[in-house]
């Protein structure tokens, strides 16, 4: 296994078990070291720490374990295994309910650089780390062994396989991925692989769209960046008196009236859908239009050299978006922006409250769903915040 040494008194953050060695607190490396090789890392001594994939950036190296000894197929299967138990545990498996989650969330279940989202049979992998691109064949592999009857492996990591910008990852790795049509809490959903964000859908923020229909009867909602309609379908099947959704992607809009469309023609009778830009829908809607919206933006803030300016973003349509509600509406805002920590993020909703002269109060602080554990050791991992603030009329 080839090595790399750190400074002296760099060791602190692998002996507490943080999975990210970063490039200023190596000292030296073996030679021939190549992005995706595995290597040992050792402190200034040459003690074994932890064994990772090496790549030349900021984070240097992904820790997968802390134990030395040979990485092997059974190593990562193991992995795996362990990831699909615990979303048995948690009653994903075989639920008629809910046929889509994350099978294995990067960190948060031991595998740095990798994500898998299930979708009723048919598997997504996406790639942020070229060590574990390296393994895909081992990981299809796996995903067959363990899913005899899977119909689709696809992998989707040209957007995250960022040190080789330009290439194309995207492709059918196993099987024929046909059309998908998912649940989710008893809600149906197309899946568009191929050309959705992310993978596919945002199954992140399952319990939020479910809080969002709880609080919905009745109300005037507006759901921006709307996506494929997640938190408007809920909306709707909530009882919202009506939902507007807007976005502005075509293919987004034309998304969400699928999935509204299967809902029912009441449903269908009680949506709007606006192929505009969020930020000039905002302008031009009148003050005190809805009772309920929802805030759920691209990151605008992806790097911390970017951190100031993506605060003014959150602060700016936070304000817009609480001056169009009616006094005692709901506002559910999130960001998914690792810059932007939690104590940032409610700086923000009272920044823009406060600039609106809003009397607001949080009532419940939202992060992501059950199949999207965080390791202890990883902080960075919980990227998505949310807040449901109901905001009165003045203070």
């Amino acid at each position: 296994m080839k090595r790399i040494f750190l400074q002296r008194g760099k060791e602190k953050s692998l002996l507490r078990f943080h999975p990210w060695v970063f490039s200023g607190a190596i000292s030296k490396a073996d030679k021939d070291i190549q992005d995706g090789d595995i290597v040992d890392v050792c402190d200034s001594q040459g003690n074994y720490l932890a064994t990772g994939h090496y790549h030349e950036s900021t984070i240097a190296v992904r820790v997968f374990k802390f134990e030395p000894g040979p990485v092997t197929y059974d190593f990562w299967k193991s992995k795996v295994e362990n990831a699909f138990r615990f979303r048995k545990a948690l009653q994903f498996v075989d639920n008629p309910d809910t046929t889509m989650y994350r099978l294995v969330n990067g960190e948060g279940d031991g595998l740095p650089g990798l994500i898998i989202d299930w979708y009723d049979g048919n598997a997504v992998l996406q790639f942020h780390s070229q060590g574990m691109y390296l393994l895909k064949d081992t990981f299809v592999k796996i995903l067959r062994e363990l899913f005899p009857d899977i119909h689709s492996i696809y992998n989707k990591s040209t957007l995250t396989l960022t040190e080789t910008a330009g290439d194309d990852y995207d492709g059918l790795l196993y099987g024929e991925l046909g059309d998908i049509v998912c649940k989710e809490n008893g809600i149906s959903f197309h899946i568009d692989v191929r050309g959705g964000q992310k993978t596919g859908f945002f199954l992140d923020q399952r319990d939020n769209r479910d809080l969002v229909g709880q609080l919905a009867k009745g109300r005037t909602v507006l759901n921006m960046f709307c996506y494929s309609g997640g938190f408007s379908t809920y909306a709707l099947r909530g009882g919202a008196a009506h939902v507007d959704s807007v976005d502005i992607s075509r293919k987004a809009i034309e998304l969400t009236e699928q999935n509204i469309a299967m809902l029912g023609p009441d449903a269908v009778s009680r949506h709007t859908a606006y192929c505009e830009d969020v930020f000039r829908f905002l302008d031009d809607m009148p003050d005190q239009t809805y009772d309920l919206i929802v805030l759920d933006p691209p990151a605008f803030a992806k790097h911390h050299r970017v951190k100031e300016q993506g605060i003014k973003g959150y602060r700016n349509i936070n304000r817009k978006a609480m001056a169009k509600l009616r006094p005692g509406g709901f506002l559910f805002t999130f960001s998914c922006s690792q810059a932007i920590s939690k104590e940032d993020f409610r700086t923000i909703a009272f920044s823009a409250a406060a600039i609106e002269h809003k009397n607001a109060r949080v009532v419940h602080q939202m992060q992501h769903a059950l199949d999207h554990p965080v390791s202890i050791y990883h902080p960075e991992g919980e990227y998505l915040k949310g807040l449901a603030v109901e905001v009165a009329d003045s203070i």
